[in-house]
């Protein structure tokens, strides 16, 4: 039994950020032995990984098959000093669903979505995730509501709107940052106890799962690390629901990366897929994933770069085939805090 993602997300040919950022981790992911008695016996094959003066035994190969829809088609990410390509329009992304429709293989257990400037195609994908949710009501929508930053947005203002009255309504896990989450709630966070509130209004919205992925509220720890949040919704057995909020703290790194938030969307959905209902345990192996791509990529970035210069977009790309093996089971480096 296998389990099928489908990414509609960037590409580009050098580099990684959207489907280059999502696919190649969700296909190499895989999961202990423990947890074995939680999936079907002949969703997995047993890996023999040679390592280090031995083999490493008793992991089990769960690799997402990955169905990507490029939206776009760029020579690398926009952060280099020139970029060429093609932008997918929503005419040309209904052709592509209809072909994979009309062949009968539109059958998916998550949608994955990131980055977007266009609101027709942001239309065009609530309608496909619609279909597609009603052909299979148990299909996970993982949304990346990509609208800006630090106060300002980075994609037209036109699709707020859509996001807030279209789009979330209809995701299942949401990762906005501290801003996005503010914009689609109204709510400022200023307090841990506003960050509580403003996923409690999200989870109003739709999505059971809510991870901002950053905030600027003081981090316990020092100034040298940043405070992220969660909260998850369990149905439980009697028809009740509870709910599961946890916080992180997690260290800052002095670098520019692009294509840590699909990343970031991608082990997510993973991590929620092995452990569903424990969102604690899910966090802290998205984030020590993160932790140990990034560390890799900064540290082959100074490398590159030479004594005191400034790593270029080129050697700040992230290290993704050398972090194989953090990806598919990394030693948990940060521990989240139930609240």
């Amino acid at each position: 039994m296998e389990c099928r993602v489908l990414s509609i997300q960037s590409h580009v040919v050098r580099g990684y950020v959207g489907n280059k950022s999502a696919s190649f981790p969700l296909q190499v992911s895989i999961v202990p032995r423990r947890l074995a008695a939680q999936y079907t016996r002949d969703y997995y094959v047993i890996v023999l990984d040679r390592l280090a003066g031995g083999e490493r035994k008793g992991h089990m190969v769960l690799g997402f098959e990955v169905d990507s829809i490029n939206s776009v088609q760029f020579s690398n990410h926009t952060g280099y000093s020139h970029w060429k390509g093609q932008v997918l329009t929503a005419d040309e992304l209904h052709v592509l669903y209809e072909g994979i429709k009309l062949n009968n293989v539109n059958h998916y257990d998550y949608v994955l979505t990131g980055y977007t400037r266009d609101t027709s195609f942001l239309e065009m994908v609530v309608d496909i995730v619609q279909e597609l949710k009603r052909a299979n009501p148990n299909l996970v929508y993982v949304c990346d509501p990509v609208l800006g930053d630090h106060g300002s947005m980075y994609v037209p203002q036109n699709l707020h709107p859509v996001y807030k009255n279209k789009v979330v309504p209809v995701a299942d896990i949401i990762t906005p940052n501290q801003f996005e989450a503010e914009l689609l709630t109204g709510k400022n966070i200023s307090t841990e106890k506003d960050a509580v509130e403003v996923m409690d209004l999200l989870h109003k919205m739709g999505p059971d799962t809510v991870v901002i992925t950053s905030s600027d509220l003081p981090p316990r720890l020092g100034d040298r690390f940043l405070v992220s949040f969660g909260s998850q919704r369990i149905l439980m057995p009697d028809g009740t629901r509870t709910t599961q909020r946890i916080r992180i703290e997690v260290p800052k790194v002095d670098a520019v990366f692009v294509g840590t938030g699909d990343l970031f969307a991608a082990m997510l959905l993973a991590w929620t897929h092995h452990y569903p209902t424990d969102l604690k345990t899910a966090c802290e192996k998205t984030f020590s994933v993160m932790h140990h791509v990034i560390q890799r990529t900064i540290s082959y970035a100074h490398e590159m770069a030479g004594p005191g210069r400034r790593p270029s977009p080129a050697q700040l790309e992230l290290r993704m085939v050398q972090s194989k093996a953090d990806i598919e089971d990394p030693a948990i480096v940060m521990e989240a805090t139930v609240l």
